[in-house]
């Protein structure tokens, strides 16, 4: 067995739930929390006991006049809303008085507090002071040694670190999806953008791809994005999608000139909306899901002309609003039928938006960038690791290789031995 603490255990365990290594009965979420718990107390009573032998790392000579050794670990439990939470207990022999870990006391009586740790540490941005109070008792001491929770929550920020440096090139990316939030990173100043990128690749996987400050969602910002994203071997998708922003449009033509661009209906059609009246909304709306909804591109483009013609006296600016990129809306009928909802708008991110934003809301304005882009990874990563997986049957991949080959994205794929034999017998007819 290899001698590792067990706090490196629990994050091999926790990177094989992430990577799909979770039982399908299992609860994703229920056991992310205690994985994630279980290797938070088990990092912090190894600090402490660090702390105990002067902050001697394992395997350290010992200074003149230092006392005590590791003598192995001790199973426990700690009760907890989720269950009991199964640690291991460092131990030490030779010491000038019995090491008790003071933490392991506190969390027995207190069991409340792993409940406070998460959402100190999650919904709070992660500040060492935050999590600190979490773990006081109630004389107002510290339980935990500062350095120790200043480990635990920069763990967050290198794992980030680590995401954005990552190699991309094992993702074979088809549908890209491009958005932004805008938050405030600095002590004084306005809110500057998130850029955010997730991808459906051809097996239907959902990945969250990069996640960077853009500053403003300017050309520049997001053609930045784009070259990082290139850089580390992602390969050019079949779509994206964005929203209206200008600068994000003109990056993705110059950085996928060959993919097709797809405009989110959910902004699009929320834009139309605000220049229509209400008694008359219904009725123009109808027509535009007629548009949205057609089985065929040909089909699409025949509705979007009689949408045109029926209202572009009535509501001009509607009709201009509908206009202004007409044919990336159209897009979506030029991927598989049963695609077309997943790819016609941003709303995948939006709903991670909406939860990075429910958790900053308790966030006092006073933030750092480092604090605010580790609360946003922290949210956005396992909202991602929830996603459900597309449905990508093997037809919908052919006719995805064969888009991909009209776009000059990949070369044609070779046909397969049915396909050949039904041509050979086709031409022995003729």
């Amino acid at each position: 067995m290899r001698r590792v603490p067990p706090s490196m255990h629990v994050r091999e365990e926790l990177e094989q739930l992430l990577h799909g290594g979770v039982e399908e009965e299992t609860n994703i979420v229920s056991a992310l929390v205690d994985t994630v718990t279980r290797l938070v107390v088990q990092e912090l009573l190894e600090a402490e006991q660090s702390d105990f032998l002067g902050g001697r790392g394992r395997y350290a000579r010992r200074d003149e006049g230092q006392v005590g050794f590791r003598n192995g670990y001790e199973p426990a439990r700690i009760r907890s809303a989720e269950g009991a939470i199964r640690v291991r207990v460092p131990q030490v022999r030779g010491a000038e008085v019995p090491y008790r870990s003071g933490l392991m006391s506190f969390l027995e009586g207190n069991s409340e507090v792993l409940d406070r740790l998460v959402t100190e540490m999650y919904a709070r941005g992660l500040s060492t002071r935050d999590v600190e109070d979490a773990f006081r008792d109630a004389t107002g001491e510290l339980l935990i040694s500062k350095s120790a929770v200043s480990e635990i929550t920069d763990q967050l920020w290198r794992d980030y670190e680590a995401f954005v440096a990552r190699d991309l090139s094992d993702i074979s990316v088809e549908y890209l999806f491009c958005d932004a939030i805008f938050e405030s990173l600095r002590r004084q100043g306005a809110k500057e953008a998130l850029l955010v990128a997730w991808c459906i690749d051809s097996e239907g996987r959902k990945h969250l791809l990069h996640l960077a400050v853009g500053n403003k969602e300017s050309e520049v910002a997001w053609t930045d994005f784009f070259r990082n994203t290139l850089a580390r071997g992602m390969r050019a998708p079949t779509t994206v999608t964005t929203d209206g922003a200008p600068g994000m449009i003109k990056a993705v033509e110059a950085a996928f000139s060959r993919s097709i661009r797809i405009r989110c209906w959910f902004h699009r059609l929320a834009n139309i909306r605000s220049k229509l009246p209400d008694d008359d909304a219904a009725e123009v709306l109808a027509h535009l899901y007629a548009v949205r909804d057609a089985p065929t591109l040909d089909a699409a483009r025949a509705a979007a002309d009689r949408f045109e013609n029926t209202y572009a006296r009535v509501f001009p600016a509607a009709v201009a609003c509908f206009r202004d990129d007409r044919e990336a809306l159209l897009s979506i009928h030029r991927v598989p039928v049963r695609h077309r909802i997943r790819v016609r708008t941003t709303n995948l991110a939006e709903r991670s938006f909406e939860e990075e934003r429910r958790r900053t809301k308790v966030i006092p304005r006073l933030m750092s960038e480092k604090a605010t882009m580790k609360l946003a990874f922290a949210t956005m990563i396992r909202s991602a690791e929830r996603w459900c997986r597309v449905s990508v049957s093997d037809i919908e991949r052919r006719q995805l290789q064969l888009l991909r080959a009209e776009l000059r994205l990949d070369p044609p794929p070779a046909e397969d031995q049915s396909t050949r034999r039904r041509r050979t017998a086709e031409r022995s007819a003729a």
